[in-house]
C-alpha cells in the first residue's frame, strides 16, 4: 500500500505538472511573426512660397517690364516692406517716363490677399489696402493719382516664406484712358449725401469701422484720386456734457485720431483735414441719452 500510494502521488503530480506547464511551452515555443506594426506617421510637407516677380505690360503699346523682385508684404499688413529692391525702382521709373509721354493710358493695380489674413485696414479687403499702399509708393515717384486705378482680389492658393512674408501679392495692367468724369461727379455727390458717420461712447476716442464703412472710404480714396484739389474732411462732434472749451478740444482730438488712423492706413496726409466742431452742431436732442448718443460723432465727408 505504501509502494502505492508513492506511485499515485508522482503520477497526478507528472499530470498536473503539465497542465500547467504546457500552455507556457506553447506561448514560448510559439513562432516570432513577421509582421510588425502598423504605425500612421503624419508628414510635415513644406510647400514653396508663391512668387509673383513684377511684370507689367500695355497689350497696346510697346511697354513690357519685368524684374524678379517685387513688393513684398507680411502677413496680414497692408504696408509693404522697405527698402525695396534697386531693380525694382528702376522698372518704375521706366513705367513713370512711359506713362508721361502718353495721355491716354491708365494704370491698375490689383492686390492679392487670403482667407487666412486679417484686415486691419479701413478698406473693404486687404487686397485693396495693398493696392493703395503701392498706389501712393508710384505716386511719391511722380505717377498720377487720377490715372491709376486699385482693386483687390482673394488667392487661395498664395502662399508665404518661412517668416510669414508674401513676396509680390500684386498685378498691374497699363490699359486706355476712360474718361469716368461723369461717373466720378456721381461719386462725390453720393459721398456728400451719405458721409461715414464714427459713434464714440463718453469720453471714448476708440472706433471700429463696419463692413459698409470700409467700402465706403473706399470710394473717398477713389474720389481723392481722381479729382484734382479734393479733400478729406475729418470733423468731430460730442455733446453738450461739460464746457463748450472742454469739448471742442474733445471733439478736435477725436477728429486727429481718425485722421492718424487713416495716414497709419495709406491716405496720404495733405489729402485730409480734420477739424471740431464741438457741441455746436447736435443733431438729436442732448436732453436725452439716446440724443447725445447721436451727437457723439466724427463725420467723415469730402470737399
Amino acid at each position: 500500500m505504501y509502494l502505492i500510494g508513492i506511485l499515485l502521488t508522482i503520477l497526478l503530480g507528472t499530470y498536473f505538472s503539465w497542465i500547467l506547464c504546457c500552455p507556457l511551452c506553447e506561448e514560448k515555443n510559439k513562432p516570432i511573426s513577421n509582421e510588425t506594426e502598423n504605425v500612421e506617421t503624419t508628414k510635415v510637407v513644406h510647400k514653396d512660397p508663391t512668387l509673383y516677380p513684377f511684370s507689367i505690360k500695355d497689350d497696346n503699346g510697346d511697354l513690357s517690364l519685368k524684374a524678379n523682385d517685387n513688393f513684398n508684404f507680411e502677413k496680414s499688413n497692408l504696408n509693404f516692406l522697405n527698402p525695396i529692391s534697386s531693380n525694382l525702382d528702376l522698372e518704375i521709373d521706366k513705367l513713370k517716363e512711359y506713362l508721361g509721354s502718353k495721355d491716354n493710358k491708365s494704370i491698375s493695380i490689383t492686390g492679392y490677399y487670403t482667407d487666412e489674413e486679417k484686415n486691419n485696414s479701413p478698406l473693404k479687403n486687404l487686397g485693396l489696402a495693398r493696392a493703395n499702399s503701392v498706389k501712393n509708393y508710384f505716386a511719391n515717384k511722380g505717377i498720377p493719382s487720377k490715372i491709376m486705378n486699385i482693386s483687390g482680389q482673394k488667392k487661395k492658393e498664395m502662399i508665404p516664406d518661412s517668416l510669414n512674408v508674401y513676396h509680390g501679392p500684386l498685378a498691374f495692367n497699363v490699359t486706355e484712358l476712360k474718361d469716368d468724369t461723369e461717373d466720378i461727379a456721381k461719386l462725390g455727390a453720393y459721398i456728400k449725401a451719405n458721409p461715414i458717420v464714427l459713434k464714440f461712447n463718453t469720453g471714448k476716442f476708440n472706433f471700429n469701422l463696419t463692413e459698409a464703412e470700409r467700402q465706403e472710404m473706399a470710394d473717398i480714396i477713389k474720389y481723392l484720386d481722381k479729382v484734382d484739389g479734393a479733400m478729406c474732411l475729418v470733423i468731430g462732434h460730442t455733446d453738450n456734457s461739460g464746457s463748450a472749451e472742454t469739448n471742442l478740444n474733445l471733439g478736435q482730438g477725436r477728429a486727429d485720431g481718425v485722421k492718424k488712423y487713416l495716414i497709419k492706413n495709406g491716405i496720404p496726409a495733405d489729402k485730409i483735414i480734420a477739424t471740431s466742431k464741438g457741441e455746436t452742431e447736435p443733431i438729436a436732442d442732448n436732453n436725452t441719452e439716446e440724443g447725445k448718443a447721436e451727437n457723439r460723432r466724427t463725420v467723415i465727408t469730402i470737399k
